[in-house]
């Protein structure tokens, strides 16, 4: 087994590039388009848990809410881990408003019970599991370090499925 001296020569060069080197080929501007609509699916889902959160009302909506603004600020986190590895790989995050809602794979709402406000967050949080077991298969070794991304926010979409399932439990 050996390293392939010639991609080491050609990542010599190009510097301007910074860490994308010649071995991304062809799957980079694709990578660079799963990651913009995940990012477009983080952005709405912050804006839904945000007005989820100044909207709750009823006798358990206290605790809940918070939860919502737990989530909003997690959601918030990985919008901005997102948009980093987008620019790492020379490309240009899309936070544009005016088209969030077309690319993001969840979607808004303006429930106002309480009850219907926790049912739409697991159902966003489903999609958003969903999509990002996708984008991580699409993904596979083509590169290592978004695949870790998506999997590290995969498994926080996953406990917030969760946690808002034993809301609707209670």
């Amino acid at each position: 087994m050996q390293l392939d001296a010639s991609a080491l020569e050609r990542a010599r060069s190009h510097l301007d590039d910074g860490a994308v080197t010649p071995s991304y080929g062809p799957w980079r501007d694709p990578i660079v388009k799963l990651l913009n609509d995940a990012l477009a699916t983080e952005l709405v889902c912050v804006l839904r848990y945000k007005r989820h959160y100044f909207t709750a009302h009823g006798l358990s909506s206290p605790s809940i809410a918070q939860e919502f603004l737990e989530h909003a600020n997690e959601e918030s986190a990985h919008a901005d881990k997102l948009a980093e590895r987008i620019v790492q790989l020379g490309g240009e995050p899309d936070f544009n408003p005016d088209s969030l809602t077309k690319r993001s794979h969840a979607d808004y709402d303006d429930s106002d019970d309480l009850k219907s406000m926790v049912r739409a967050n697991l159902v966003a949080e489903r999609v958003a599991v969903e999509s990002y077991r996708q984008m991580i298969t699409l993904i596979g070794d083509k590169d290592p370090t978004t695949r870790r991304i998506l999997e590290q926010v995969l498994a926080d979409e996953e406990e917030h499925a969760d946690e808002l399932l034993d809301m609707l439990k209670d």
